[in-house]
């Protein structure tokens, strides 16, 4: 008897993490490029460097430039390796803490905001080495001197150690990051969602779910970005070689606040939209589509 249940659940399990991991991949593919744009924002400090990009298309033309198509690839391989666990394990832990929740006497409401809370701080844990050496390797410039993932891995472990000061700086703010990411792009999607009448027409439908999907992405960038910047000047370059200047989340926050103005904490807003909001979308449709196939076929 106690076989059956931990067949159903592995078999659940399984399904969430495969359709969670297409999402991922899919979606980082297609979005990338304005992951590169939105790190290059977010890590140049004043108006005045004269490698600063005056604006979106500006960046997008001097990358295009100077270092290629290629350039706007930059750290890809990272998230490719990081995005298939990193979604599977965002989408599963948040169908687990879903349902965990349904023993505590939560309203709907909360418990998709709160399980997003969770999914969001545990992928976290997962991803943050993956992103140390993703923004190391998209701050680089320079067009022919990019070094390998893992050379530039090693080079982080061998200089730095595998600690907060190392391979896992920038913690933190990871954590806060996807915390609050998750939470705010799985509550509003599902509650709206369901208050969102189904549509008969397939077409509809899927513009209903994507709609719903682009502004959860949406709002969850523009509430979370204050983490992301502080998280790409704590991993990436310093303004002084050998000198750390940024070292923890909210103290990075009042710093660039202090020094730079309230608006600097939203550097990168722009590309960071572009990206999560149709990217957002992309993600929750790829994993429903797929994980409906997958309980039909599988």
């Amino acid at each position: 008897m106690s076989a059956k249940p931990a067949v159903g659940f592995v078999n659940e399990a399984s399904r969430q993490i495969l359709a969670g991991g297409s999402a991922g991949l899919v979606e980082i593919c297609l979005m990338h490029p304005l992951d590169v744009v939105k790190t290059r924002f977010q890590i140049q400090r004043c108006a005045t460097d004269p490698n600063s990009y005056k604006s979106l298309g500006d960046s997008f033309r001097m990358i295009f430039r100077t270092e290629g198509l290629f350039g706007f690839y930059k750290g890809i391989l990272p998230p490719i390796l990081a995005e298939t666990p990193k979604r599977a394990v965002k989408f599963f832990t948040f169908e687990q803490y879903k349902k965990l929740l349904g023993y505590v006497s939560l309203s709907p409401e909360l418990t998709f905001a709160i399980a997003g809370l969770g999914s969001g701080l545990t992928e976290a844990i997962v991803v943050n080495p993956f992103e140390v050496v993703k923004v190391g390797l998209q701050a680089n410039r320079n067009k022919f001197t990019e070094p390998s993932t893992m050379s530039y891995a090693r080079h982080i472990i061998k200089k730095e150690g595998l600690g907060l000061q190392g391979l896992n700086k920038g913690f933190t703010a990871t954590l806060g990051r996807h915390g609050v990411f998750n939470m705010v792009y799985f509550g509003f999607y599902y509650n709206v969602k369901n208050i969102i009448p189904v549509n008969k027409d397939p077409t509809l439908e899927f513009l209903r779910k994507f709609g719903v999907g682009l502004l959860s992405g949406t709002i969850a960038s523009v509430i979370n970005i204050p983490f992301d910047v502080a998280k790409s000047r704590i991993q990436g370059p310093q303004p002084v070689p050998g000198e750390i200047k940024y070292r923890t989340c909210f103290k990075t926050m009042a710093t660039v606040y202090q020094e730079e103005g309230i608006l600097a904490l939203y550097k990168g807003l722009l590309p960071k939209i572009m990206r999560l909001g149709p990217g957002g979308a992309v993600m929750l449709l790829v994993y429903e589509y797929t994980y409906s196939w997958l309980q039909e076929n599988w």
